[in-house]
């Protein structure tokens, strides 16, 4: 481990909470370089729904570079970017009634919430966002001015304006009507705040805690910016891809945003790859406003085609559906009962287990460091770190994410 502590800088952090040099990955399991044997339940933090080397997807990125394919072509024209745009028409957009167009961003999520916040400005005219409390967008300073939580925000070293926080719908008294407060803030004309181009939300808050929004909620946001011509911009860089059960986590309200930020896991293999889907009517872009020289991934095409493909055969969305009922269950079960201060959130096989309410900063670190010790890759996420982040890949086979659970439960047990 030397050269990483002498070489590596001191920003890195995953690696804090998994102190092992990692070797080789095939499906839900990643093995250290001496053999040691993790079941991952941290999914490259949602980068691989379809687990490590998927065969199906790693076949078709192999084939392809057996043929000697381009690998680096900008915005060029080619035949792997015409294949994986045709398969997300046919898989993803027309299925889902969504009329978008693709724009193809750097290389990570972040760039593309950027696009999109740059977009939003340009065609309303108007500098000010809406994001929430509680969210996470990206480390660039765009996408930083609408994440919340103070350690990533202390790192800008300069002051990021033009967002405004709203109070997302977790945390406060049921009775409390958040999008009253934000429909009060448009109309009052003393408010003090200005209108804004765009609202940006996660349907399900992952970093922020796994907090999901109620369908009628997301509904009655999507009238709310209708109304006050606002842009409704939903980021599904963590859990879209089918994490949710639904492909985008926004569709299980039946609404239509007018921006759709996309990266992480859309490349099926962990390569990197960013999308802006945009209504038509607001690609008011001129050639080259927004670029990037890694935008034309062609791996990630292929990649992205061939998980797509899979996805579909293999009936995913109904398999996460029925791997979250086992999650549910077990915790439910086995682990709410060791002490009735834990609770239990998520959606689709995004789960999370909060301890907050045991006043104690350190308990959920320790339960995911007994977890690393006895085979389980797992991470945290919410305020002050305390909720457990389930995250395993949407491939997972029940036995694996069974005994999964089993650590968590063994590991709550130890602590507690």
């Amino acid at each position: 481990m030397s050269i990483f502590d002498t070489l590596e800088s001191e920003v890195r952090s995953y690696c804090r909470s998994f102190p092992a040099v990692f070797d080789r990955a095939k499906g839900s399991h990643m093995f250290t370089e001496d053999g040691k044997d993790y079941i991952d339940f941290f999914d490259g933090a949602g980068a691989l729904s379809y687990g490590h080397n998927n065969t199906y997807i790693m076949n078709a990125i192999a084939d392809y570079i057996r043929s000697e394919g381009i690998t680096h072509a900008l915005d060029l024209s080619t035949r792997a970017k015409r294949e994986f745009l045709e398969t997300f028409r046919d898989k993803v957009l027309v299925p889902g009634g969504l009329d978008y167009k693709v724009m193809f961003c750097g290389s990570t999520g972040t760039n593309s919430v950027e696009a999109a916040l740059k977009l939003a400005r340009k065609v309303k005219k108007r500098q000010n966002i809406f994001a929430f409390s509680g969210a996470f967008h990206g480390m660039t300073l765009g996408a930083l001015a609408c994440t919340s939580d103070e350690h990533s925000r202390g790192g800008a070293g300069v002051a990021m304006g033009n967002v405004t926080f709203m109070p997302f719908p977790f945390g406060f008294n049921k009775t409390f009507d958040t999008i009253g407060y934000i429909e009060n803030v448009l109309t009052d004309d003393h408010s003090g705040i200005d209108k804004p181009a765009a609202i940006i939300l996660e349907t399900v808050q992952a970093e922020g805690g796994v907090c999901v929004t109620e369908i009628d909620w997301l509904r009655r946001l999507r009238d709310l910016c209708d109304r006050h011509d606002i842009l409704l911009i939903c980021d599904e860089i963590q859990v879209g891809c089918g994490r949710t059960g639904t492909f985008f986590s926004f569709q299980r309200a039946g609404i239509v945003p007018d921006m759709v930020t996309v990266s992480k896991s859309i490349s099926g293999a962990g390569l990197p790859m960013s999308l802006l889907l945009l209504k038509p009517e607001i690609d008011i872009w001129t050639p080259a406003e927004h670029n990037g020289t890694f935008r034309g991934n062609q791996l990630a095409f292929v990649g992205a085609k061939a998980a797509l493909e899979y996805m579909d055969a293999n009936d995913l969305l109904g398999e996460v559906k029925r791997k979250a009922e086992i999650v549910e269950s077990f915790v439910q079960k086995e682990i709410l009962p060791l002490d009735a201060r834990i609770e239990l959130r998520g959606l689709g096989l995004i789960q999370g287990i909060e301890f907050a309410a045991f006043d104690d900063d350190t308990l959920s670190k320790r339960i995911t460091a007994k977890c690393f010790e006895n085979g389980l890759v797992i991470e945290r996420a919410g305020r002050k770190d305390s909720v457990v982040k389930i995250l395993p890949a949407l491939t997972i086979d029940d036995a694996d994410l069974i005994k999964g659970l089993e650590i968590i439960r063994d590991a709550v047990k130890a602590v507690l």
